[in-house]
């Protein structure tokens, strides 16, 4: 299918605010269910998928948002090592088999509805970068991926957070200037050079970033590459300080597909 194709498919079908709005009104005339059936509760979980998500509410890495099985200290191993191009990094919950659901759903299944409930979990765990922020910026998606997917999730994530927590928010603060695999199944080190030099603040937009704090959104961590890739371009456009909020973060690398 040709772009000019995709972009007219694109044009036939709501975008996401007005697939929301439509889902609001069917709500009103059938009970909303559960992404993984039963009643819903507040989000479109469950009971049973409420008490299943590990959220991290103990001690964490400041630098990497790793959760500790005790308080050790501010920063882990890996970060004391080697320390990350970003400041510091908060995630709301493990991604596992029980959070993966829902925030596939939001990614690939059109369920933007999602996205304030995944804002409110943010908004909690990420509280103390939240505070010390001017701004924040969603990691971008290529316009030809963006033209697929019909919308950014970690975009439909910030735009809420931004919005209750009063922030600045930069949509197209950062741009992805090539189109790059997908991190999927890659290594580490594979992780890093297929986002090496993707990201950069477009010169028109350098102004809404120079000497600001951002506070840079995502969906999921794995190794925190794209992160780090994003937080270079950032800092090398005078952000005096790049922290990271993400949905979900692997304890360990795995196999499960983001």
């Amino acid at each position: 299918m040709s772009a000019e194709d995709g972009l007219f498919l694109s044009l036939l079908k709501p975008g996401p605010r007005v697939r929301s709005a439509l889902r609001g009104a069917l709500d009103l005339v059938f009970p909303p269910q559960a992404i993984d059936g039963g009643a819903a509760l507040a989000g479109g979980l469950s009971a049973a998928a409420w008490s299943r998500i590990q959220f991290l509410d103990g001690p964490v890495c400041d630098g990497c948002g790793a959760p500790f099985e005790f308080d050790i200290g501010s920063r882990c191993a890996s970060c004391l090592a080697k320390p990350r191009a970003f400041d510091a990094a908060r995630a709301a919950c493990l991604y596992d088999e029980y959070s993966r659901e829902p925030i596939l759903k939001l990614k690939h299944a059109d369920r933007t509805d999602l996205a304030p409930l995944f804002a409110r979990w943010l908004s909690r765990a990420a509280r103390d970068l939240i505070d010390e922020a001017d701004a924040i910026a969603p990691v971008p998606l290529h316009p030809s991926r963006l033209l697929s997917r019909r919308y950014n999730q970690a975009a439909e994530i910030a735009r809420p957070l931004a919005r209750m927590t009063e922030l600045a928010y930069l949509p197209d603060a950062l741009i992805r200037r090539r189109a790059t695999e997908t991190q999927g199944g890659k290594s580490g080190v594979g992780r890093k050079r297929n986002v090496a030099g993707a990201f950069e603040v477009p010169h028109r937009r350098a102004q809404q970033v120079r000497g600001r704090r951002i506070l840079l959104i995502d969906d999921v961590m794995t190794t925190g590459s794209t992160a780090e890739g994003c937080a270079r371009a950032l800092k090398a456009a005078g952000a005096v300080r790049v922290d990271v909020a993400v949905v979900a973060r692997v304890k360990e690398m795995s196999g499960l597909a983001i």
